[in-house]
This record gives C-alpha cells, structure tokens and sequence, in this order.
C-alpha cells in the first residue's frame, strides 16, 4: 500500500466514526476517498463539519452561473441576519471555508477547469469584499452619520483590486492586494457629531481589514494587503480621487504602473466609479510606445532575483527563473508598451492579454499558445499546492506525501516525470521572457570602445577628430562631424535631463555615430539626428526605443538620410517613431480605397465628447499616413503620380470626417436646417481647387476649398436653437475651417484656402449652388475659369455632386474666341511670372520659368477651356493635367508626340520638384537642366497661344 492510500484509509476511517457515509453512490465513495487523500483542508474541514459532505456531493448538481447565484444569495441571507461585528467576522469566515472547499474539491476531482477555479475564486472575493463593505458602511452611517461632499452628494469607499484579484485570475490561498479610496472631501451629516469623510473612510477601512484579515478560531477570510497605497506603509489608508491622481501624476513609480495594470474598481455603480476606472489610465498608458517599460521590468525581475536567491527559494513556481512572475512580466511589457496605442491591450486578465497580443499580431500566434499552455501548467499546480493545505505556496514540497498528491491531479505517473516536464515548462517560460527583454546592452561591443569616449569623456576639438579618423572616417567628413558633435554635446549641457535618460543617451549615441559615418553623406545626417534628438531629450521613453531597438534606429538614420522634410517630420511628432518599430507596414501606405475606413478604426478609441483628443488624434493620424507615404515614396515603393493620389486620398479623408463632426456638433446645437429634414442629405458641398482637386497634392500642400449649400435654403433649423438655415451654413463653414487650422500639440491638420471662391476675399464664405452658377457664368474672370478646369466635388451628397458636376460641364463648355483666350492666359501667365518667379541667371524656377510647371497647366487649362464646347463633354471629365492631355490626344487636339512631350516633361519636372521638397529645398535648379523638355514645352506653347 502507497504512503497515499495509506493516508487515504486513515482519513476516511476517522470521518466514518463522525458521520454516516452509507448513503453515497459508489463513485461519490471514490471522490471522497479521493478528497479526503488529497487536500488536508479538505479532509479537516469535514472532520470539523461533517454536514459539509451534503453541499460538498450537491455541487456538482449545479451549473457554473448557478452557483454563483447561490453564493450571492446565501451571502446575501446571513449577512441579513447579522446583528454585530463579531458575528460578522465569524459568519464571513465559515461562508468562506464552505465556499472553498467546494472550490478545491472540484478542481482536485477534475470536475472544474482551472479557468472555472479563477472565476469563482474571483467571485467569491470579490463578493465578500463588497458585502462585508456594504453592511460595514451601513453600520457606521448609522453611528457616526452620512458622509457627504460640499453639494451634500453621498459619498462611498471605492477599492482598487489589484493582481491576480484586479485580473480576475486569483489563486486558491492568495492575499488580496487593495488600495481604499473616495471621491471628494467633505464630512458626514446625521450623525451624533460631524466627522470627515477622511476620518469617517480611514475607520471604515480598519473595520474592513478587521473583518477579512486576522485569523480567528474560524479561520480567516483574507490575508489583506495594503502596501501598494500611496506611498506605502507611511502612507494615509485611504485617500481621496484628487489625492490618488495627484499622487501618481507626481510620485508613481514605474513598479506602480505594473501594478495598475490589473486594477479593477469595486464600489457602487455610477459616476464616481466610471471617473475613477479612467482616471490612472494616463499613469498606466503613454500615448506613445513607451520602451522605458522593457528597462524598469529588467530592474525589478533583477530585484525578484535577487530576493530569490537571498532567501535560498528553490523550486519556486512564482518567483524563479520561468516561473509564474516572468509570463506576467511578458504581458505587462506589451500592455505597458503598447496599451496607450492599441486599446485592445488594456485589458486586466494575464490569459485575455496574451490571446489579445497573438490577435494584433505583437507576438506570433506559437509564442501566444507556449506562453498560455506554461500559464495554464504553472497555476494548475500552484492551485493544487494552495488547496492541499489552504497555504500560501508556490514551492515543490519536499514530503513524499505532497508530492504523490501533486502528481496524481496532474496526471504523472512518478515524481521524476512531472519535474522533468515541469523543467521544460520553465525553461519554454525564460525563453520567452528573455526574447522580450533580453538586455541589448551586450549590442555595445559591436561599438567600438573608442567611440564611447566621445560621450564620456570632456575631448578637444583635436582629440575627436583623431578619434573619429582612428575609426576610418574620412578627414573631411570627420571634421564636419566632430563640429557637430561638440555643437550637440553643448547644446546637451543646457538641457534638463534625468539620470535614466543620461544613462540611455550614452549608450546610445555611439551607436548613432557607428552607424551614421557608413553613409554617404554622414554631417548632414548627423546633424538631422541631433535636432530630433534635442527635440526628444525628455521624453526618455523615445531614446529608449531607439536604443532597445536596432531595426527602429536603422529605419530612422534611413529615413532621416534620404529626407531632411521626414527628419524635421519626426522631431516635430516624435509619436511617429513608434512607427518605425514596423518596417512592413511603413513602407506599404494604405490602400487608397481604405483611407476613410482607417480613420473611422482609429478614431474609435477617442471619447465622442472630447473634442481636444478628437483634434488631436486626427492630426496624428495624418502625421502617420504621412510618414508610411514618405517611407514608401523615399523607398521607391510608389511613384511620384501614386504618391499624389495618396496625399490626396488621405486629405479626403480627413475632409470627410471634419465634415461629419462639424455637422454633428451643429445640428446637436441648433437641429437640422429646414432644407434636408426628413432626408438623409446634408445639401452642402466642398470643392477642391489646384492640386487637391487635380489629385496632385503635394508634402506640405495648403487645400483650396469652395464651400457650397443648396439654391434654395430659406427657413429655420429645427433644434432646441433655432437659428436661419443662411446662418447654419455659415457656422458649419467656420466649424471646419477651425477643426482643420486650430494648432494643438501635434500642429494644424491643413491650410485651408478660401480665396478661389467667388469674388474672393469679400465674397461669402458659402454660397448657394445657383449663386455659384451665375457668378461663373456672369463674373467670372478667365482665369478663375481655368481654376475651375482644376475643381471636383470632394464632399457632397448624390444631389448636390450631380448639380456641381452639372455646373462646371456648362461653364467650361461656354463658347470662347480662342485668340481673346490665348491672350487673357498669357496675360496672366506674364503677371505670374512678373511677381513669382524666384529664378536668377543660371537658375530655373521649376514651378515658375518659362517651361515649368506652370506653363505646363495653363496649357491644359488652355485646350480645355477653347475646346470644350465642341469636345462633347470629353474635356470637361477630368480635373488632372496628365489625363486632359491623354484626352486632346484622342479627339486630335495634341499630336502623340506633343501629349508626350507634354506628359514626360511634367512629370520630370514635377519630380524634381518633390525631391526637393523632401529635403525642404528650394525649387530651383541649374538652368543646364531640363532644357529639352523645357524648349518642348515653350514650342508647344507657341503653337497653341502665340
């Protein structure tokens, strides 16, 4: 007979002689012969209450929801009948011990899954808190009155579960970890004297501790602990919301942002719950990728260690090396990192997390399933420890007796099986830990060590020249660079920074310096890293990334070294270089017919209500299309005609959700104008003019708008302000405008240009359709005729697009004498250049010379506008240059040869221009450039207005 089923028999003979067992089924015989070898809390528990048998046997009768609705009303029920505080702690803890047996005479019989033992272990103390709460919160309202705030609104204590607790995963005989809290100053009223409600808390929560934590002839119900409160042991037991947000917008430490991770809110429903569940999550969650996190996790799981071996643990299944701790380090990493971006990630559960981590892709899907199934293996086997004796455990027991107990739950046939497999486990756990945060500083011997005396040590102007020269850089480019270091290492000594970012900087900066000296042009770069680097200096988060992560530092001396506008870009928004962690998606922009939807998912996370972080987001979500076009665009991945597709279709985007939100905001002021009630219409329309309506939008382009309302508007808006449709109009005008030009800290979102509408300036900033139609018609000049050959309908409903669409087709097909044409399009060309042209000798403005661009467009604003109204409407489809001429080729107004020398010469002139303008360089170039495009271009010219 085994040392197991010898405890077995004695056991079970010792319940016999207590209770009669002849009326269980055979298999309930086994079960409790079975228990009763188990779990020494078990068997003690029945020895003690025999009765317990009977709830024991019928708990396997109910479904998993049921018993929760009994437990609830069985607590419920006794806490009625409970009279005083001592009883209160006696029947709290006889409730307790009930419940858990039935909880580890499941789990041990196989009869429940481990994620049913997390959930009514969470149930159960999460029950217990809040009733034990409720009936001690009544008592003392009852004793020393109501505590109130300043306008008399009731007040309550709010309690923030955190750890396993917080995350709805506690083990079997785990403490519980709390931190008390209540909304607002104030003091109580209705009782024998005045109390305040910080006094009248801080009573309330020792009478809570009371109730839960010391152990009695009963037991106890849970060992409470308090020392994750603000400032700790010294600090006050309960707090109010303003203190606790002061405390961490001040004084948090990065361990305390681990730790509310899992903080969950228990407390009464309501406002006061909902303004505390948000009110740390900006402690929590940086709205930026936060690498810092991977650093602070090292330090602490260094300290664990430490304590680990200090204390001589061995065989830890929580705190060693793969245990429990580092699978929650690994969650917490990626929630801390990226939980302020990816909301999805702000979850409290380690299992909900991992799964959430596979589903955005942060970790492959076979890493997501080692993790869980280790997760699953490593708490199984914590549980089985805990409920053996009802201890706080998570080392291997050394007795034979609790080693046969572990392994026969688990399912191994011998001791050696199970430690070997539990081993793996942990080593399959260290695995992944240490792909997460392994320390990168072992990169630093890549670097030479000479190198990092450029940072640590007080070199001459002489000293670091021949320094970098020892390191193969050439004498010219090493004299730039070492000017600009030493520029950089004084404009450093002026900036305030904390000693973890000087502690990044210095191993980072000389990898910067390896790094940049192998491109062609390294003191231009150099210098273009320097200012973001001054841009970010504290925002230690972002020196952290870049040192953490090599591929987001290359992505970053690439971009930085092909585009002087891209490097400006990301000093600016440093919250782009999050965006270089992912090299794939940076250089593969959306699809163009996905840019609305995009914005829609990404706009999703932000409060309907929070008109600020509205702003905010849709600038930053521009700033990021903007740098996964650069990206593609500097790569090579896209064209220069997709590149202004894409500018374009994203600025649509953005006009469209402007449009949306503004008309939102208007009619829940004013209601509806009278004009479109009843339909789905909004009888409002923006034009694009120049290049936005040319689908030519450029890096840096304003947007050239019209704003237009239905002919006939006369009447009122129906909302509880009414106010004269003319007027809502107007508003919703100005509303955009100002949701596109208001600066916030991620910058305006566009410029917009208004003085294309009619009369310009002076003119109304929306006119109704039949307004617009007359002006064109009557008061037009030529060349805001030729602004209209560039124009399209950017937002409208079905109504408004077919009667703009319908507009332009007949003022563009109006006849024209061709001579008086040719002569107001040169005039103007004249006046142009006359004011703007920015060329001197040897130079060529390659917007502005004769040849450039803009000979290039008024020569299709030309062919359109003299040939249009015998085209057939073929002219007037389009509103980009290059299929204008595509179309006068097919109906002979251009030969093949002129459309192409037309075509080659725009776009060769145009990419030109754009290079330059990612390196926020002038338009001008040599005039020994382009000469044969340039003289097609004049040829063409003087043959068609000359």
């Amino acid at each position: 007979m085994s040392l197991l089923d010898s405890h077995v028999l004695q056991q079970f003979e010792s319940l016999s002689d207590k209770i009669d067992l002849s009326f269980l089924t055979v298999s309930e015989n086994a079960d409790l012969k079975a228990a009763l070898g188990l779990s020494d809390f078990i068997s003690d528990a029945l020895l003690t209450q025999p009765a317990l048998l009977t709830e024991l046997i019928a708990s396997g009768l109910l479904e998993s929801e049921q018993r929760c609705a009994l437990i609830q009303k069985e607590l419920q029920d006794v806490l009625v009948a409970t009279t005083d505080e001592i009883s209160l702690h006696k029947v709290l803890r006889q409730f307790r011990r009930k419940q858990m047996l039935v909880i580890a005479w499941r789990e041990l019989l196989g009869k429940a899954s481990l994620a049913e033992s997390f959930m009514h272990l969470t149930y159960l103390a999460d029950l217990l808190i809040e009733q034990s709460l409720n009936w001690l919160y009544k008592k003392q309202c009852g004793e020393q009155g109501t505590p109130r705030n300043a306008e008399g609104v009731r007040q309550s204590l709010y309690i923030f579960a955190m750890g396993k607790l917080g995350g709805g995963e506690l083990n079997f005989s785990s403490d519980i970890d709390l931190i008390f809290t209540y909304p607002e100053r104030g003091a109580t009223e209705g009782g024998r004297r005045c109390v305040d409600n910080q006094t009248f808390f801080i009573k309330l929560g020792q009478r809570l501790i009371a109730a839960l934590h010391p152990m009695t002839v009963d037991g106890f119900v849970y060992r409470v602990d308090m020392r994750l409160r603000p400032f700790g042991e010294s600090g006050p037991l309960v707090s109010s919301f303003a203190s606790i947000e002061d405390y961490y917008q001040w004084h948090g430490r990065e361990w305390e942002r681990y730790a509310m991770v899992k903080a969950r809110v228990i407390g009464e429903q309501g406002k006061y719950k909902t303004e505390l569940e948000s009110m740390l999550k900006p402690f929590v969650y940086r709205r930026y990728i936060d690498y810092s996190a991977i650093e602070s996790l090292r330090k602490m799981k260094a300290m664990i260690s430490a304590e680990v071996r200090r204390s001589g643990l061995k065989d830890n299944i929580k705190l060693g090396t793969g245990g429990i701790r580092e699978i929650e380090f690994v969650a917490q990493a990626f929630q801390l990192i990226r939980g302020g971006r990816a909301i999805d990630l702000q979850c409290k559960g380690l299992q909900e997390t991992l799964k959430v981590l596979g589903e955005i892709e942060e970790l492959p899907a076979e890493r997501v399933v080692r993790l869980l199934d280790c997760y699953v293996f490593l708490r199984k086997v914590e549980n089985i420890l805990q409920e053996i004796g009802d201890k706080q455990t998570q080392t291997l027991p050394a007795n034979e007796l609790d080693r046969l107990r572990l392994i026969y739950v688990m399912g191994f046939a011998n001791w050696c099986d199970f430690y070997q497999q539990l081993q793996q486990v942990m080593i399959n756990v260290h695995d992944e830990f240490n792909w997460v945060v392994t320390d990168t500083s072992e990169d630093d011997t890549a670097v030479d060590h000479s190198l990092c005396e450029i940072w640590a040590l007080n070199l001459t102007q002489q000293e670091m020249l021949t320094l970098l020269q020892k390191n193969g850089v050439e004498p010219q480019s090493a004299n730039g660079l070492t000017l600009a270091l030493l520029s950089f290492k004084d404009d450093l000594s002026k900036k305030p920074i904390g000693p973890r970012g000087q502690e990044t900087l210095e191993k980072l900066l000389p990898k910067i310096v390896d790094k940049v000296v192998t491109y062609s042009d390294p003191v231009a770069l150099i210098k273009r890293i320097c200012t973001l680097l001054l841009k970010i200096m504290s925002r230690t988060a972002y020196l952290e990334l870049l040192n953490e992560n090599m591929g987001a530092l290359n992505q970053l001396l690439k971009l930085c070294s092909a585009s002087q506008r891209l490097s400006h870009q990301l000093a600016r928004h440093p919250i782009l270089l999050d965006e270089l962690l992912d090299p794939q998606h940076l250089y593969n922009p959306t699809e163009l017919g996905n840019y609305k939807r995009d914005l829609q998912q990404f706009m999703l996370r932000i409060p309907e209500e929070d008109m600020e972080q509205q702003m905010e987001a849709l600038r930053q979500f521009k700033q990021i299309q903007l740098l996964y076009i650069t990206a593609a665009d500097i790569a090579g991945a896209i064209e220069l005609p997709r590149v202004s597709d894409h500018l374009t279709f994203l600025s649509e985007a953005l006009l469209d959700y402007v449009v949306q939100l503004a008309w939102k905001q208007l009619i829940e002021k004013f209601g509806l104008p009278s004009n479109v009630i009843g339909s789905e219409r909004k009888g409002f329309a923006v034009i694009g003019y120049g290049k936005m309506g040319g689908f030519e939008l450029g890096y840096g382009s304003d947007l050239d708008l019209v704003f237009l309302h239905d002919s006939d508007i006369s009447g009122q808006t129906n909302g509880p302000r009414e106010i004269d449709n003319q007027l809502f109009y107007l508003r919703l005008a100005q509303r955009i405008i100002h949701l596109f030009s208001a600066q916030t800290n991620a910058g305006i979102l566009y410029e917009i240009d208004m003085r294309l509408r009619p009369s310009g300036d002076s003119g109304l900033l929306v006119l109704g359709m039949e307004g617009y139609k007359k002006y064109l018609e009557n008061d037009a000049w030529t060349w805001e005729h030729q602004a209209l050959v560039r124009s399209r309908a950017v937002f409208a409903d079905s109504d408004m697009l077919d009667e703009f669409n319908q507009v332009r087709q007949t003022v563009l097909a109006l006849p024209r004498q061709s001579q008086q044409l040719a002569t107001d399009v040169s005039d103007m060309r004249r006046k142009m250049r006359d004011h703007l042209i920015r060329a001197k000798k040897g130079e060529f403005d390659l917007k502005q010379s004769p040849g450039g661009m803009v000979d290039i467009e008024f020569i299709a604003q030309y062919l359109v506008l003299a040939n249009a109204y015998q085209a057939e409407n073929e002219l007037c489809k389009w509103s980009d240059n290059l299929r204008i001429f595509e179309t006068c080729k097919e109906i002979g107004l251009l030969t093949a040869g002129e459309e192409k020398s037309l075509c080659d010469a725009y776009c060769h002139i145009r990419d030109a221009a754009h290079r330059l303008t990612l390196n926020k360089q002038r338009r001008i170039v040599s005039d020994q450039r382009f000469i044969e495009e340039r003289q097609a271009v004049l040829d063409i010219w003087e043959h068609l207005l000359d």
